[in-house]
């Protein structure tokens, strides 16, 4: 019952809890009414269509997770071997992560942690954060400059901006000034149309502003937009490869100084001492550190 009570009050959710515990929803759903009366309390009650904990059930947690981490400590393995452990992990990302880490990733869980599973969803930065603070999701990648409290990050690797563009709209030079720059309609990539990110941050800081013509979220569709079209879009360098997009487009540096920036990956201070989460964090590390030789490092290891 105290399984099930950790699984229900972490994941907020009967059906997830049911899944992440192999037990059918009904007999997890009679658990929490036992619970219920055990503790003489709701321990979740829906609020605003989903389930949040109770006062009760938020004082329970922390003690629960400790007495359940000292008795997987006193009886469990003493060693933690991902080729044999079975775990699912939810993982909140772009699609430019999607892109970028997820494919190194999976061959590296695939040759050493074959019962690994990822559940990937998006979300903007700001909702990644709180659903790691509510224990929606077990990492989030992105940037997460405002990450505070119980959020930890770890940065993966520094990340740079460039603009792309098609050749036939642009100079000879195959480049804009910044007030050529300023006066073209661009393409802003986000999960909010109106989000502040690090290049709006920079033309803030001096007292510009560009128009946005096309806010979307998708990385990949973005570039698709650009052919045949004046927009001007200004992304991370790594979404960037010349087999990726059309032959009519031209790479660029933009017109102003904007700041490198580290790509991470976040998680709540209460998956420390989780093994599994240890070595799915450092997988995803490795994955973004020259993965290929590192593959062949860790199968022969194992």
């Amino acid at each position: 019952m105290l399984l099930t009570l950790y699984a229900l009050l972490t994941e907020k959710h009967v059906t997830r809890a049911a899944l992440r515990l192999h037990r059918s929803q009904p007999a997890v759903s009679h658990t929490l009414a036992q619970l219920r009366v055990h503790f003489n309390d709701p321990l979740l009650i829906r609020k605003k269509g989903k389930m949040t904990l109770s006062a009760r059930a938020q004082s329970l947690l922390p003690p629960l997770e400790a007495s359940l981490h000292g008795l997987n400590n006193l009886v469990g393995s003493p060693v933690f071997d991902p080729t044999t452990a079975h775990r699912r992990f939810r993982v909140a990302m772009s699609d430019y992560a999607a892109r970028i880490v997820l494919p190194p990733l999976l061959v590296y869980l695939r040759h050493n942690a074959p019962g690994f599973d990822l559940a990937i969803s998006q979300a903007s930065r700001e909702l990644m954060l709180a659903q790691l603070d509510e224990g929606e999701v077990d990492l989030a990648l992105g940037v997460f400059p405002d990450a505070a409290g119980a959020i930890q990050k770890e940065s993966l690797f520094a990340e740079r901006f460039i603009c792309l563009a098609d050749r036939r709209y642009l100079p000879a030079s195959g480049s804009l000034t910044l007030n050529e720059w300023l006066d073209k309609p661009h393409v802003m990539l986000g999960m909010q149309p109106d989000a502040v990110d690090e290049i709006e941050k920079a033309l803030i800081a001096q007292g510009l502003r560009r128009r946005i013509c096309v806010a979307l979220p998708h990385w990949s569709a973005a570039v698709t937009l650009l052919p045949g079209t004046d927009l001007v879009l200004t992304v991370a360098s790594r979404s960037l490869t010349p087999e990726r997009y059309d032959d009519a487009l031209c790479q660029f540096e933009p017109p102003l100084p904007l700041p490198e920036f580290d790509y991470e990956q976040a998680w709540h201070s209460r998956k420390n001492a989780d093994p599994a989460h240890q070595w799915l964090r450092n997988a995803v590390r490795l994955s973004c550190e020259g993965f290929p030789s590192e593959i062949t490092q860790s199968t022969e290891n194992h």
